[in-house]
């Protein structure tokens, strides 16, 4: 058996394994109890994707690997905050998986879109093709920057998600930018990252959309990643704070990031302790069949969340939001103006009303795959890839 695959199946919950404290839980915006909702807080999160290493899946590229294993953890990571917004868009915060229960048409193609092989969405194939035009060969580790570029650029063949994906860079987010990118309607440069509907590229036999013409032509569910870096070498102390209330906003998608060796997606925290799920397991590669739904138990982890101590946490990270509605992003910005009145936290970028003169965004360029543009949009990325190493397995 591979040293790194582990079979859940044999897991119980061990419910003792999570810390009997009076300090909340919170997980993507949702509070619990630790002391009398365990079972809840399980649930939770047990009903968010969970993304490994997988091997046996068809070769990348047509000749290129067929395991993830030791390479792909970030791009795994980069999956599970992508395939949180694509819950919040196509199914609810509220949504729940149970094992053996029958699930929504919505869900399978939200599952599907990340099933590796190379006509899904997001499939850890596509992730992975794509990175190469932005200079990153396959089976090269990626940062949290890195991977959040590259799912931009795939969303835009989305059309059955529809989605605004904005990347924040220079440690600021503009209201105005964000307002003409989820507002079709209003005449933006970013209007361009949205691809005709005559595209057929990874359609996935997937319907064209799930909401109305209208709605959509009034707001555009928007997905923001913010990529950081919250110190040297080490996470700057005067960030957690700050870092934690990002936890507690219910348009929460978590974050991205990880220890100097290996990379996690952080779903919430309790005390000085942050929650995350971890890729770094291989699982044989799921093939789908056509007449029947997926086998899914593999891709939600049914045993207690890993914890590690905030003070651990590698300074290079994305944290990610998901407005599904206007209100929801107004609401955002409001609780990100009360963030920096919380006395001795320090605010982990800055929110504006309208971009400076002397910045540069990247959502004017055509962000599509066959774009020219690659070698401008390098200026945008930052060099934390180099922060990280591969594990080796």
């Amino acid at each position: 058996m591979d040293a790194a695959t582990l079979t859940y199946d044999t897991l119980r919950f061990e419910y003792e394994d999570f810390p009997e404290t009076k300090e909340p839980v919170w997980i993507l915006g949702r509070k619990y109890s630790a002391l009398t909702e365990k079972e809840e807080i399980l649930l939770d999160v047990t009903s968010r994707f969970w993304f490994t290493y997988r091997k046996g899946f068809p070769a990348i590229g047509g000749t290129g690997p067929t395991s993830d294993t030791g390479w792909g953890c970030m791009l795994r990571c980069g999956q599970m905050i992508f395939a949180q917004a694509l819950v919040g868009r196509h199914l609810s915060r509220d949504w729940r998986w149970m094992k053996g229960k029958k699930q929504s048409d919505n869900y399978y193609n939200v599952l599907n879109a990340f099933i590796d092989k190379k006509d899904s969405y997001y499939s850890i194939h596509q992730i992975a093709q794509m990175g190469v035009g932005e200079g990153k060969s396959i089976g090269q580790w990626y940062g949290p920057n890195t991977v959040a570029q590259v799912l931009k650029k795939l969303a835009t063949f989305d059309m059955w998600s529809s989605l605004a994906v904005h990347i924040a860079m220079d440690n600021t987010v503009v209201i105005e930018e964000i307002r003409r990118l989820c507002k079709p309607s209003c005449p933006c440069p970013g209007a361009s990252a949205f691809p005709s509907a005559e595209s057929d590229f990874l359609s996935n036999g997937y319907p064209d959309g799930d909401e109305s013409t209208d709605s959509l032509l009034l707001w555009k569910p928007l997905v923001l990643l913010i990529p950081l870096r919250l110190g040297l070498t080490d996470i700057n102390e005067a960030y957690i704070e700050t870092l934690k209330h990002c936890f507690m906003m219910p348009q929460s998608l978590g974050v991205i990031g990880g220890k100097p060796n290996s990379a996690h997606y952080f779903i919430g925290y309790v005390g000085e302790e942050l929650i995350y799920l971890d890729p770094h397991t291989t699982q044989p590669a799921v093939d789908p069949v056509d007449s029947c739904p997926i086998s899914d138990e593999s891709f939600h982890c049914q045993h207690p969340p890993c914890r590690m101590s905030i003070a651990e946490l590698d300074p290079s990270i994305a944290v990610g939001f998901f407005c599904k509605k206007e209100e929801d992003f107004s609401d955002w910005c409001q609780q990100i103006k009360k963030l920096s009145l919380i006395r001795g936290a320090l605010p982990m970028f800055e929110l504006i009303e309208h971009q400076p003169s002397h910045f540069s965004s990247p959502d004017v360029l055509n962000l599509t795959p066959d774009s020219s543009d690659a070698d401008r949009l390098e200026r945008f990325f930052d060099s934390e890839d180099e922060d990280f190493e591969i594990l080796s397995l």
